[in-house]
């Protein structure tokens, strides 16, 4: 059913179906959420000032958005914050517990990229038997360990969207040192067209400027895959 709207230009039901967090969620999926559009979908609303996801972005820079130092406060602690009430805080520490108990139960190893091969096992848990394609950034540290996987682009059987500025937005608001472009073919070609060489020579020229390199583009298939530094074209 869908949610009436309000006079109230901050709530976010007025807001694009892309700018809502659940809807976005439902559309595009969890990863394509950020830690702060979760957060909104968790403490569900905003106030009079501030909508949720402003309200989101409010607890997670008062931690310096790192998810790990926001486990360690209390409700006291949230409840400081303006806007957070004890039902608010309760929601997202709960929410924080739920995923301590399970990083306790299944160990989450983040491998370290030392070639194309690791690069690919790291994302088939998020490419594999798709159907239409996608592009994603595989972010990494100073150690070419993985910090996380972002989708950054949703398309059809033959061709994706995909935004430049997005890619290092997220590198940037997530510290990477540098990052690798993966998008997928559905239908196995492993050969990268003109439109795939001429992105990845933008991509990889706006890395150069901001310091962050690109170390490769691959090109995903269930059965394999293209490696453009492996090809020598990085």
């Amino acid at each position: 059913m869908p949610r009436k709207k309000s006079d109230n230009p901050k709530v976010i039901v007025n807001w694009h179906a892309d700018d809502q967090p659940r809807e976005k969620f439902m559309n595009k999926g969890r990863a394509a959420c950020s830690d702060s559009e979760l957060m909104a979908i968790l403490i569900h609303s905003g106030t009079k000032e501030m909508s949720a996801v402003d309200l989101a972005k409010s607890i997670m820079a008062s931690v310096g958005n790192n998810i790990n130092e926001l486990a360690k406060l209390n409700v006291k602690d949230l409840t400081k914050i303006k806007g957070i009430g004890e039902a608010k805080a309760l929601t997202v520490l709960a929410a924080l517990e739920l995923g301590r108990r399970r990083s306790d139960i299944i160990p989450v190893k983040k491998p370290k990229i030392t070639g194309s091969k690791p690069a690919y096992e790291a994302m088939r848990p998020y490419l594999m038997d798709k159907t239409h394609e996608e592009f994603w950034i595989l972010l990494l540290n100073r150690g070419n360990y993985v910090m996380r996987a972002i989708q950054v682009g949703v398309g059809g059987i033959a061709g994706v969207p995909m935004d430049v500025k997005m890619i290092f937005k997220f590198a940037l608001d997530h510290m990477a040192s540098s990052l690798i472009l993966v998008h997928n073919h559905p239908s196995g070609q492993l050969v990268p067209s003109l439109a795939d060489k001429l992105i990845t020579a933008q991509i990889k020229e706006a890395g150069q400027l901001l310091d962050l390199p690109i170390l490769d583009h691959m090109i995903f298939t269930d059965e394999g895959y293209y490696s453009f530094k492996d090809a020598g074209e990085m």
